[in-house]
């Protein structure tokens, strides 16, 4: 059957959400009087209920008599007249509709009347907030109605009363927007699942801000839902009121979240060298950010992520990528994925080549260097491509607890100085582009300080004859005393570390003319 056809079909599925949409609608404003409508068709038909309606929605009394009991057809037919004559005394014009009309049951001229009473009473007449009169008066019922909603939702691409309702997200960005926090979670919602977003949607806006369900979940989600039928419930939302003690959730937003920085771009981050981001949270709501790190062979990895504890409630992420290949960086708030997640990272081969470093100075040579003296090395990376350099000096108990400094001296060449401050074997790991350069560890052999534990003295007697000199040590130097050889001749005193002479030991004084002195250990 042609669409055309299928469309003016007696059963066409709009036809029976209109009629539907336009019933409900109709006994939400006739129960405080507690009239209903059950068959919008024939119900209408003795003008009583017309009349009812009529004086609810205006708030004014029929300008003449009707009947209340109109058991005959002209008493049905005089009633649906005083009904119309009403509503041209009220300047609502009516095409083609007369009681005849309304009495035989003519459906369509009976949901016309309707629509023109919604257009009226629910649309044009009503004064609604954030909107100026002359607004109002230059746009017809629908381009008023759209701009409301346009203007409480501007994020949405909202241009017409069918299509863009029927995955049931923008009800939920309507009704969080009429009461921040009643749908917070609207954004995450699964459009796959239009019936449960609609129905969740519609139901805290009629509990909470009083908007009745005039149309059902599945009605307005229908891909044949008429635009009539659609303007008829969201036409209710304008004067719509939150109500004392709603559930309030606080707005969560993952969507709103999101990263930059060089670990999630596609290009540029290398293997064994950190690859760091930051993920912004400011706009997203309270949660935590959690992120995954897949690489190409499936091996998944909790990367760290550090608040930074700032006002934008960013976060500090680092991953430190060991293969090649493209890895997959999921980014997740409060559980969900934010913008964009996951991420496809490329992760190229280092681009520098450690193997072309080489280093030298008397900070790596395996002996000479002191305690508490400075000491340095230079490292030259000309020919290795780029990539960073790092030094580690560990101590006699294996402990990074030697400060450094790498100072770049131009030319590709680059002076580490440290300060051993013990003596002991040290080591010392050279890191460039993520890999130790050849030779790296070097082991450095620090001997004591022995500036600071021994001192040595001359000491020569007054006598002419006498010819001597001392030495004081501390350290391990103690076994070292002097040797003094003579041609001939006794020595006059011999050895004494106890005796001095002006409060220092004495070691020897010689009689006979000194040939040679020296020392040995």
């Amino acid at each position: 059957m042609p669409v055309t056809e299928k469309d003016l079909a007696e059963d066409a599925p709009w036809k029976k959400i209109q009629q539907n949409t336009f019933t409900r609608w109709c006994n939400e404003h006739l129960k405080c009087v507690n009239k209903r409508i059950g068959n919008l068709q024939t119900d209408l038909s003795d003008g009583l209920r017309l009349i009812a309606l009529l004086e609810v929605l205006s708030q004014k009394r029929m300008y003449r008599k009707y009947h209340q009991r109109p058991t005959f057809r002209q008493m049905q037919l005089e009633n649906v007249s005083v009904a119309l004559e009403f509503l041209d005394r009220e300047s609502i014009k009516l095409v083609s509709i007369d009681s005849k009309a309304i009495v035989d049951g003519n459906l369509k001229l009976i949901l016309g009347l309707v629509w023109t009473l919604i257009l009226h009473y629910s649309i044009s007449m009503p004064v609604w907030e954030d909107e100026g009169d002359d607004d109002a008066k230059k746009q017809t019922p629908k381009q008023r109605l759209l701009g409301w909603i346009q203007n409480k939702i501007p994020y949405l691409p909202i241009t017409n009363f069918n299509q863009n309702w029927q995955d049931g997200k923008a009800l939920g960005a309507l009704v969080d927007s009429c009461a921040p926090g009643l749908c917070p979670d609207w954004e995450s919602w699964d459009p796959q699942k239009p019936v449960d977003n609609a129905r969740e949607a519609m139901q805290q806006a009629d509990d909470w801000l009083g908007v009745p369900q005039v149309i059902t979940p599945e009605e307005i989600i229908h891909p044949d839902v008429d635009e009539h039928s659609v303007m008829t419930y969201l036409s209710q939302f304008p004067k719509a009121k939150l109500k004392p003690g709603a559930p309030l959730k606080p707005k969560l937003n993952p969507k709103k979240a999101r990263a930059y920085g060089r670990g999630i771009e596609p290009t540029g981050n290398m293997v064994k060298q950190p690859a760091k981001f930051t993920v912004d949270t400011i706009s997203a709501g309270q949660g935590d950010v959690m992120v995954f790190v897949e690489d190409p062979e499936g091996n998944k990895e909790e990367a760290q992520v550090t608040p930074d504890s700032d006002k934008n409630k960013t976060y500090s992420v680092e991953y430190l990528p060991k293969v090649t290949g493209l890895h997959k960086v999921t980014v997740l708030f409060a559980g969900q994925h934010i913008s964009k997640s996951p991420f496809e990272v490329s992760v190229d081969k280092a681009q520098g080549d450690a193997s072309k470093v080489t280093a030298k100075g008397p900070g790596l040579e395996a002996v000479g260097n002191i305690a508490n003296k400075p000491t340095y090395f230079d490292i030259y990376t000309a020919g290795a491509g780029v990539g960073d350099i790092g030094v580690e000096v560990e101590d006699p108990q294996g402990k990074n607890t030697v400060e450094l400094l790498v100072e770049d001296k131009g030319n590709q060449v680059y002076r580490c100085v440290y300060k051993p401050m013990q003596p002991g074997p040290h080591v010392v790991k050279i890191f460039f582009a993520g890999d130790t350069i050849p030779k790296s560890p070097f082991v450095v052999q620090v001997g004591e300080d022995v500036a600071s534990s021994s001192e040595s003295y001359l000491w020569a007697s007054l006598d002419p004859e006498a010819v001597g000199f001392l030495v004081e040590t501390t350290g391990p130097e103690a076994s070292c005393l002097p040797a003094i050889q003579m041609p001939a001749g006794p020595v006059a005193e011999a050895y004494n570390p106890k005796a001095s002479v002006s409060g220092r030991p004495q070691i020897s004084r010689l009689t006979p003319k000194l040939q040679e002195v020296g020392s040995s250990v």
